[in-house]
């Protein structure tokens, strides 16, 4: 996760996070990016149904029960377990966690336990009775989806009406007092409507903007040839950039950040190298601190039947399942070849990526290289840095 708000305007500083020891468990949330152990944000898929049909779901997600997902028994020895490891944040998502009925119930022990529970949905069942439950439970943060205006949200949710369904849901969130971000997976189809979006979101002072570069993964992977080129790419992330700017200067409170594309924040140093030179320093460090993408390491993923992946996207890959063995034995004993190249990726990257002078402060995005070429090490086909080569 690329913080624009923090790089560009100095919202977080080597000196604010060195205060907290880079430890997990001691970090703001908005900081964990930063932390220096391999203790992972955890998300947890808790559910694989879901009351829409995303085109770009990675899970490919269903309005239909699925068999042997957790149980909330099972469920509550995993957040047992996840506490005795000190993982800071539990990210409960789906599916769409709000069918759960023990959705409430798992928040509030992990709450209990000592973890930082978030949620991660479509914002379609968030009335004002589940609003208030979500902020009496206790949960930090809720991240909601909203992939365009009106019509191209409708198209990429499957169903007509649920744009409004999902602005109602963010309003009532807000009314409750939750803090509410909206994410937004840009593509060639919606790429035009991030104006309109961040205009929204300063509109119904929704604190948090994060978007998402495609991944080649679930859905995702059967609309690749939607992915923006690189061209796109930057006029985004320029895009980004003039508007983090601007908020900052008129005092609107909204961090912006992006995911699942690491060159964001080399393209985010370059341009501090041309406008504030007296900064490179320290975004550099911070940049190193951060580490480039964290699957494997900073972030992992437990599917509904309780598998363990690298990290959300990483479905098809398992290292083991909790109702087997703990997560934070898979975690951190686990010898399997493909978890301890992921850690040291820097090492095994090839082609594009692997001659690059900023890998070991990007890595691109391995599972977009696995998709498009077949070889995991590979270049991100995502990739749209002019000066990346020494």
């Amino acid at each position: 996760m690329i913080g624009c708000t923090k790089l560009l305007c100095g919202t977080a500083t080597i000196s604010d996070i060195v205060k907290y020891g880079r430890s997990s468990r001691d970090l703001p949330p908005h900081m964990l990016q930063f932390s220096s152990d391999a203790t992972p944000i955890v998300v947890w898929n808790m559910t694989n149904r879901c009351n829409l049909s995303c085109r770009h779901c990675y899970i490919e997600a269903e309005d239909r029960a699925y068999k042997g997902e957790l149980t909330t028994a099972e469920a509550k020895v995993f957040i047992d377990d996840l506490a005795a490891m000190k993982v800071p944040v539990l990210l409960f998502s789906g599916g769409e966690p709000l069918i759960r009925e023990d959705l409430f119930e798992l928040g509030a022990y992990a709450v209990a336990k000592g973890i930082r529970p978030v949620i991660s949905t479509n914002g379609t069942l968030i009335t004002p009775e589940a609003a208030r439950r979500i902020k009496e439970t206790g949960f930090q943060y809720v991240g909601i989806s909203i992939d365009g205006n009106e019509e191209v949200h409708d198209y990429f949710r499957g169903r007509k009406g649920c744009f409004a369904e999902t602005l109602q849901g963010i309003r009532n969130s807000l009314a409750a007092g939750n803090k509410t971000g909206v994410r937004f997976t840009v593509n060639k189809l919606n790429r035009h409507t991030l104006p309109e979006i961040l205009d929204l979101v300063e509109r119904e002072k929704i604190a948090r903007f994060c978007m998402y570069h495609l991944v080649y993964a679930g859905r995702g992977k059967g609309i690749a040839d939607l992915d923006t080129t690189a061209e796109e790419k930057r006029q985004t992330i320029d895009l980004l950039i003039e508007k983090t700017l601007d908020f900052h200067r008129r005092g609107v409170e909204v961090e912006i950040l992006t995911t699942d594309n690491h060159a964001d924040g080399i393209y985010i140093l370059q341009h501090i190298e041309r406008t504030q030179p007296e900064r490179v320093e320290e975004i550099k460090k911070l940049l190193a601190m951060h580490g480039g993408c964290s699957a494997g390491e900073k972030m992992a993923n437990v599917d509904p039947r309780g598998d363990v992946h690298a990290c959300q996207f990483w479905g098809h890959v398992t290292l083991g399942n909790v109702r087997e063995k703990p997560f934070s034995e898979i975690w951190r004993k686990n010898r399997d070849e493909f978890l301890l190249k992921l850690r040291d990726k820097a090492d095994h990257l090839e082609g594009r990526c692997g001659e690059c002078r900023y890998k070991s402060l990007c890595g691109g995005c391995r599972i977009r290289a696995e998709a498009a070429t077949g070889n995991l090490w590979g270049e991100d086909p995502a990739c749209y840095l002019a000066d990346w080569k020494e």
